[in-house]
């Protein structure tokens, strides 16, 4: 299951330093990075960037950075500093704070892979349209952000599994789609609207997958990792596709 482990990023949606580094110890062999939310980064601070790593982890910070384009870009030179192997913006700040947070991720000394947020998991079409007014599909708008964080220069999207096909049509086979709203088949979906199994998410040409609470809140999260990856890996070693998987809380 070496293949599928890269695959997968496990969500540390949990508020406490104790928590973070029981589930690192426990799930480090089973996941290719850990997802630090804002929960965690704003209760623990930077410091819980550094504990990470030191127990062997490499770092998915989601912390949806959306602002004026000079604050965004101050913000992501001070967070790529961490160390951190991935950070996220918000496609829809527009292509001029998708610069600014390129710009100073490639000045990092180890410059992390920039990806931007395109719409929520949670949001369905009822909400997309009526709540927040917007006249195209979800799809439709998905694809949009796609295309303008391709053209700022950041090298993948987040996005639901359903959109990933339309995605890598109009972005390329190379540019990354991390996939969050993973549901095993059987898990209650939460407030996730727009979801999949792993293995449909990896079929469907998912490079990275986001798992939260199917995971840490399993009687035996070891085991409920293993079934995850068990059910990618036939699957992505016969695409020879992507490189995460993060299962959403």
């Amino acid at each position: 299951m070496i293949q599928a482990k890269h695959k997968l990023i496990i969500a540390l949606d949990v508020p406490d330093r104790q928590s973070v580094r029981q589930y690192v110890t426990m799930l480090a062999p089973y996941a290719g990075m850990f997802k630090v939310g804002m929960e965690l980064y704003y209760s623990q601070g930077p410091g819980i960037i550094e504990e990470i790593k030191s127990l062997g982890g490499k770092i998915f910070l989601d912390l949806k950075l959306h602002d004026i384009p000079r604050t965004v870009g101050r913000a992501v030179s001070v967070l790529a500093a961490l160390g951190v192997d991935m950070l996220n913006v918000h496609a829809s700040g527009g292509l001029a704070m998708l610069q600014a947070a390129v710009e100073a991720a490639r000045s990092a000394q180890q410059p992390p892979l920039m990806i931007a947020v395109t719409a929520l998991t949670s949001l369905d079409e009822r909400v997309w349209r009526q709540e927040l007014g917007f006249g195209c599909s979800i799809e439709e708008k998905v694809r949009d952000w796609a295309l303008l964080a391709k053209q700022a220069g950041l090298q993948g999207v987040v996005a639901s599994a359903r959109e990933i096909e339309i995605i890598k049509t109009h972005c390329g086979r190379e540019f990354q789609v991390v996939t969050p709203g993973i549901r095993p088949s059987g898990s209650e979906p939460g407030d996730q609207k727009r979801v999949l199994t792993p293995g449909a998410a990896i079929a469907a040409g998912a490079d990275y997958l986001v798992v939260g609470r199917p995971i840490l809140q399993a009687p035996d999260p070891v085991a409920a990792a293993r079934q995850i990856l068990e059910e990618i890996e036939p699957v992505s070693t016969d695409l020879n596709v992507g490189s995460c998987l993060v299962l959403d809380t």
